[in-house]
């Protein structure tokens, strides 16, 4: 810290003095519990002098967010350093899987580089945290359920709980920005990209449980980002393929998908992320990344949000293949964007910062625009104290990432979003029992197999199929398995459509006769393939990209063998099941 503090410019010696006695030590609690109003104004007086020194470099500078990328030993490479030093990003967004005190010590190197510039501004450290910290820390952080399995216990308490320790432990480690919560209100069953991600399909729900989010992070200093505005979740494209179009009317609009966004507004969300999805009430011509009415007229002036604006991912080709990185900034910065998310490769990287540099040198991108923009980066940067804590400490990191309480309260989580929807006497299973058990399927289930070892007396064989859509020759060698089983736990999993693969792995276990339990790991539509099914339990596990869960899938073997399930469905499974379905041992 000594060292990042010496490398300070005279520019921020200047400015250090100017900042009020109020805000210079106080704690972070302090700071966000009792803003301070003269401290406020003396603090927007000051950025206004810190913007008006800054050079055109550093002020396009800010409106960028690429990307980190690393070196040979895993720590950010030169071609980041050039991001940082050379062209002045304001921020980054880290990406990959790291222990703790490497994550930490990764995060201090990028804020070192940042200290070393003629301005010494701090950067704002970001990354997708929307079940825990562990998202990019998974050997020490605490993995939660996701979003889904969070609306399945139907606890506000559980929903600020989850991100009052993700945010905990993403700061300890240097993250001072987690995109998350997802705001998007699952209406689309088949959506190929939310899913699980979000709370359900409630549109209540879906909005108390993003406020409460949003309070749970920010309260421990982490910046909260509600996304994808002004909604994903009844699209049936994957915006990283493809352009989604939303055809619904400005009254479903304004009565399913934004109420969750303006709670996030309403509980002080300081950043909302926007969706590259055209919503054809608004403006049927461009996504909401890109569109003026969208991200000025509704966000800002409908609704009153004053906070930052950050673009989704800019390299997803719903936006790269048809507009390209550099001119699809300068839009989205016209449109009311603050942040561009530069997530391509270093050359896309570049593009970015050159075209909008090229446009404000232009005249394209107005000074005032850039202000506004400016204005808002730069208080966020003092809200969250990053001027005077740029760096952390690896070892407290890794201790408080590995917390034992923050682990406990997981596994109470998980046990009590797992939905039981059906149960012909077959569950709870025995665990006292001699009886073999079978756990057949196609994701994880070698992992799954190992939990159920710990929880059985009786033997476990384990068939992992070969791909998600198993054929008749693979599902005959799962059947010879069971033949010598007494009871079979079959793990499904889809991210839209459920493989037809898995439905006859299904059917064909069920009619050997044998108890069979399905769990769902990704979406829990999957019963309607299966209704017949003996038992099957949701536990909300995996999103469409299948990382890996083990907090919500050991929840999901500990129903199986004995522990109460808590979890109401918050979606409705047409035909079969409603909304608040569930059922319990007791």
């Amino acid at each position: 810290m000594k060292k990042i503090l010496a490398s300070l410019s005279c520019f921020m010696l200047v400015f250090s003095l100017l900042l009020p006695a109020a805000t210079a030590k106080t704690s972070q609690k302090e700071q966000f519990q009792h803003p301070d109003p003269q401290s406020e104004k003396a603090q927007k007086g000051m950025i206004k002098r810190m913007i008006a020194q800054m050079t055109d470099r550093e002020k396009i500078g800010q409106l960028v967010m690429p990307s980190t990328f690393d070196n040979g030993s895993g720590m950010p490479n030169e071609f980041t350093k050039q991001a940082i030093q050379e062209y002045k990003a304001g921020s980054v967004i880290v990406y990959g899987g790291r222990t703790a005190e490497h994550q930490a010590a990764y995060n201090n190197q990028l804020q070192e580089w940042a200290a070393g510039t003629e301005k010494a501004i701090p950067l704002i450290i970001s990354a997708d945290l929307e079940y825990g910290a562990s998202q990019r820390v998974p050997q020490d952080a605490t993995t939660f359920p996701r979003q889904m399995g969070i609306g399945a216990t139907d606890s506000l308490e559980y929903a600020e709980l989850v991100s009052s320790i993700t945010g905990k432990e993403a700061r300890a480690m240097g993250f001072n920005w987690n995109y998350s919560p997802v705001a998007d209100v699952n209406t689309n069953p088949e959506n190929p990209v939310i899913g699980v991600r979000s709370f359900g399909e409630d549109t209540d729900l879906v909005a108390d449980m993003t406020a409460a989010q949003v309070i749970g992070n920010q309260k421990e200093g982490v910046m909260a980002s509600a996304k994808h505005f002004p909604g994903h979740g009844d699209t049936s494209v994957d915006s990283h393929y493809g352009i989604a179009q939303v055809t619904y009317d400005r009254d479903t609009l304004d009565k399913v998908h934004l109420p969750p966004f303006q709670a996030a507004i309403d509980a002080g969300t300081d950043s909302i992320m926007t969706a590259h999805v055209i919503i054809d009430a608004i403006d049927p011509e461009l996504p909401a990344t890109l569109s003026k009415k969208v991200l000025t007229d509704l966000l800002r002036d409908e609704m009153g949000f004053d906070g930052l604006i950050v673009t989704d991912a800019m390299s997803m080709k719903a936006i790269d293949d048809n507009w390209g990185a550099g001119n699809a900034a300068v839009l989205a910065i016209n449109a009311g964007a603050d942040i561009i998310m530069a997530t391509g490769n270093q050359e896309d990287q570049l593009e970015t910062f050159e075209a909008l540099y090229g446009a404000y040198q232009t005249g394209e991108i107005t000074k005032k625009r850039v202000h506004e923009s400016l204005e808002r980066i730069l208080a966020k940067k003092f809200k969250y104290n990053l001027f005077e804590e740029r760096t952390v400490d690896p070892e407290e990191a890794l201790e408080i990432t590995q917390t034992p309480a923050h682990k406990e309260a997981a596994s109470d989580i998980a046990i009590n979003s797992m939905t039981l929807l059906k149960n012909e006497g077959v569950l709870p299973f025995d665990n006292q029992s001699q009886e073999i058990t079978l756990v057949a399927g196609t994701t994880y289930i070698n992992q799954i197999g190992e939990k159920v070892r710990e929880k059985s007396e009786g033997d476990v064989t384990t068939w992992n199929a070969s791909s998600a859509d198993p054929g008749e020759t693979e599902i005959g060698q799962a059947i010879e398995l069971a033949e010598d089983a007494d009871r079979i736990i079959v793990p499904t999993y889809s991210a839209s459509v459920l493989p037809e693969g898995q439905v006859n792995l299904v059917k064909e276990l069920r009619e050997t006769g044998k108890p069979v339990a399905v769990v769902s790991l990704g979406l829990p539509y999957d019963i309607k393939e299966f209704p017949e099914v003996d038992a099957y339990l949701a536990s909300y596990a995996l999103d469409r990209w299948g990382t890996a869960n083990p907090t919500a899938w050991t929840g999901a073997v500990d129903v199986i063998f004995g522990e109460n399930p808590g979890g109401k469905l918050p979606v409705n499974i047409e035909g079969l099941y409603p909304m608040g379905s569930g059922l319990s041992y007791e």
